[in-house]
């Protein structure tokens, strides 16, 4: 079975969020079942970590979007990447969908159908020469319109469109139709047509044969008005053919905290010396207080969907109570700037770094006591597994893929409403655990025990490529 994994990131090149580790995770895991091959833009990031890349085929312009060069290479445990080549769309500074200030690039209609138009050309098997897929996997609205360019061409390859985070919509004017070569056609409420405006992901929703999301939790809450986006009720249509699973992200064997080469000290489940080890580390590095108290870490993008806002409004107690505050990440600017505000208030007891660094996280969860994971929706969230792998119990809203992977008052500590109150009665039952020793000790086990392996998800996904060839 060949399978094309079509994504804007992968943690080998590129990381925004949480694409790239799923990205990087689920075709490994799917090679025992297929020939899966990863398909990227050209981003300098990527291009740049290649020491030779074969130019395989050619792109034709398409409408206002320009030719382009299909190459292949490979990464170097030899998963084939093919990475589409074009200069002026993706050799650009800032990272893969805006500049270094965080405004998208205006001209990202084109940028990504340039993309999905490419991917949609490589299924079919008119770029490479020796390669076709049987199926298409698309992720994200960036890819979405794949499914769509298959299917105003007629091909009967089946596609999956996973949905990441249903929020991120890729919305452009009407224009943008004819700037990238759909048939005026497909702009109806039953196609691309979103309020006026072309939608990329709707396109995806519409045109796939199968849709997949990151939790069975996010795959029932995008059909309500709630957690929809507007797009509930062609949502709730496609749940009821059948035609939308949740299935949950794993994460690597790299998170396992005796083997993991960047702790300042591997631990194991019961060396809670080896655990303070790291926690005396982070401190240090973060510049807070010598403390007896707990650690509360909080590694997310920072955006108003991560309830960072309530972290803040919470921020006093905590510290009051004899808690510290360790947090990284980037994202909103007026959200890091009010973090950076905090620390500047308590720097005794807030670290923040804005940024991210894939060491440092791992020395945050390991240090830590608890993580912070107050988000508004949750369609998966990694850090969570993250955290409990590495004995730092969650603190989570009772959302998406918290609700499937905390385990409430065993692994984590889950809270009902997306609130100040609500959070701090979570926090309250974690200082709670930390004075009673031998709660958090069960507690902490319990959560290293924990396994999300990627083996689960990925035979799900096997079985489902399987059911969509046979339809």
């Amino acid at each position: 079975m060949k399978v094309l994994f079509v994504t804007t990131e992968m943690d080998d090149f590129v990381r925004v969020g949480g694409l790239a580790a799923v990205s990087a995770a689920l075709p490994r895991a799917l090679r025992p079942w297929s020939d899966v091959r990863i398909m990227l833009p050209g981003y300098r990031d990527v291009v740049e970590q290649f020491t030779h890349i074969e130019i395989v085929g050619q792109c034709a312009p398409l409408a206002e979007m320009p030719a382009c060069s299909l190459g292949r290479a490979s990464t170097r445990d030899g998963l084939p990447i093919y990475v589409l080549l074009c200069p002026q769309l993706y050799d650009r500074p800032g990272n893969p969908y805006g500049d270094e200030q965080g405004r998208d690039w205006p001209d990202n209609d084109v940028r990504f159908a340039r993309f999905a138009s490419a991917a949609a050309e490589l299924a079919l098997g008119t770029l490479d020469k020796n390669w076709a897929a049987d199926l298409v996997h698309a992720n994200d609205w960036q890819a979405a319109l794949a499914p769509a360019y298959l299917a105003w061409k007629n091909a009967r390859i089946p596609s999956i469109l996973t949905i990441h985070n249903l929020a991120y919509q890729g919305l452009f004017p009407r224009e943008s139709l004819r700037r990238i070569g759909a048939p005026e056609s497909s702009f109806h409420i039953d196609g691309l047509e979103f309020y006026d405006k072309m939608s990329f992901l709707k396109g995806g929703l519409v045109y796939a044969s199968h849709l997949t999301t990151v939790s069975a939790t996010y795959a029932r809450e995008i059909t309500t008005p709630e957690l929809g986006c507007g797009l509930e009720g062609l949502l709730r249509q496609r749940s009821d053919a059948s035609e939308l699973t949740g299935i949950l992200n794993g994460i690597d064997e790299s998170w396992d905290p005796r083997a993991c080469v960047q702790l300042a000290q591997q631990f194991a489940p019961g060396d809670w010396e080896g655990k303070q080890a790291n926690a005396d580390y982070v401190r240090k590095q973060f510049g807070l207080a010598l403390s007896r108290g707990p650690i509360f870490g909080l590694v997310a993008r920072l955006v108003h969907q991560k309830g960072i806002d309530l972290v803040l409004s919470a921020a006093d107690e905590i510290i009051e109570a004899g808690g510290q505050i360790i947090v990284t990440g980037s994202g909103e600017p007026a959200i890091e700037q009010a973090l950076v505000d905090a620390h500047r208030r308590r720097p005794d007891a807030i670290g923040v770094v804005i940024g991210f660094n894939d060491g440092q996280a791992r020395r945050i969860f390991a240090g830590s006591d608890f993580t912070l994971m107050p988000s508004r929706f949750e369609p998966c969230g990694l850090s969570q597994m993250y955290a409990q792998r590495f004995g730092s119990l969650p603190i989570g809203h009772q959302t998406g893929g918290l609700a499937e992977t905390i385990k409430d008052g065993e692994t984590g500590f889950l809270f009902s409403q997306p609130s100040a109150e609500s959070f701090l009665g979570g926090v309250r039952r974690a200082f709670d655990a930390f004075k009673a020793k031998d709660r958090l000790d069960s507690m902490r086990r319990s959560a290293m025990a924990r396994s999300f392996s990627w083996d689960l998800s990925a035979a799900c996904y096997n079985a489902l490529y399987r059911k969509a060839l046979s339809l």
